[in-house]
């Protein structure tokens, strides 16, 4: 009787599991058929799951008939440089709050976790005023300068985990043989930490790089548009071009899956590394 209590058990987890597999797997793989059937088949009833001619018409639409190049070139440039800055920026102020005391310190950390519970569609009117008297709207550079005040507070908690389980020794040890500070930190903190790192900035990199309201908020012009106002732009007051939009979309996920499928390693161990404190 238990053997057979087990197995069931086990086969309604094995059940389970597949049916969230399913759920979670199929929009990709519709994503993705839709996107090589030809524009008139995307339409026909009844659906074709599996279409017998497949067709690359919507990925050379996508390249001829509007500058998706440049918004992917555009999103690359701000995603990499806001994620880099924003890491830098907060490895000093992590390190800060993990090694030393001071008045305020307690009062830094609750408002950093404050501002992870708003809603980020809240400042957009704000922002927006800001940007516009400072002449970066449709800038790059504006948005830019958003991306890392926004990564900023969740990337310094993240990474302040990481340093209070970095023995104290070490770095003592480094200061003593003639590192200063700023040099023990560098060399010999952040290669302990290397994964710690680099989950942050991956994680910075992906937030950036799929961010909507700010980039379609402040980006007007093609030339300076991100992929995410790129795929907003597909949708009109009366059409949406699905075979367009699958396409984008799939080649937006590209290379954030490109990315975890490399650095799933680092991220695995950063986020166990930091999230037990030593």
């Amino acid at each position: 009787m238990i053997n057979k209590v087990s197995i069931a058990g086990r086969v309604s987890k094995v059940v389970f599991l597949a049916l969230c597999l399913l759920a979670t797997v199929f929009p990709l793989y519709w994503i993705i058929i839709t996107s090589l059937k030809e524009p008139g088949a995307i339409y026909s009833l009844p659906l074709d799951y599996w279409p017998r001619q497949l067709s690359l018409e919507n990925y050379i639409g996508l390249f001829t008939k509007s500058d998706f190049g440049q918004y992917m070139v555009n999103s690359l440039i701000v995603a990499t440089v806001a994620s880099t800055v924003a890491t830098v920026i907060s490895l000093l102020s992590a390190y800060v709050l993990a090694r030393f005391q001071f008045a305020g310190r307690g009062a830094v950390m609750g408002a950093f976790l404050v501002t992870q519970m708003i809603p980020g569609f809240i400042a957009l009117g704000p922002l927006y005023l800001m940007m516009s008297d400072f002449g970066l709207v449709d800038s790059k550079t504006g948005l830019i300068l958003i991306y890392i005040a926004i990564c900023i507070p969740f990337c310094t908690i993240m990474l302040r985990g990481f340093f209070e389980n970095v023995p104290d020794a070490l770095e003592e040890a480094a200061m003593i043989d003639g590192c200063s500070r700023l040099g023990a930190l560098f060399r010999v903190l952040v290669p302990v930490m290397l994964p710690g790192v680099a989950a942050s900035f991956i994680f910075n990199f992906v937030n950036c790089w799929n961010e909507l309201f700010l980039s379609v908020t402040l980006m007007n012009s093609d030339a300076n548009k991100t992929i995410p106002t790129a795929l907003a732009g597909f949708i009109s007051s009366f059409n949406i071009d699905w075979g367009s939009m699958s396409a984008a979309a799939v080649l937006t996920v590209v290379p954030t899956l490109v990315i975890f499928a490399f650095a799933s390693k680092f991220i695995v161990q950063g986020l166990t590394a930091g999230s037990v404190k030593g």
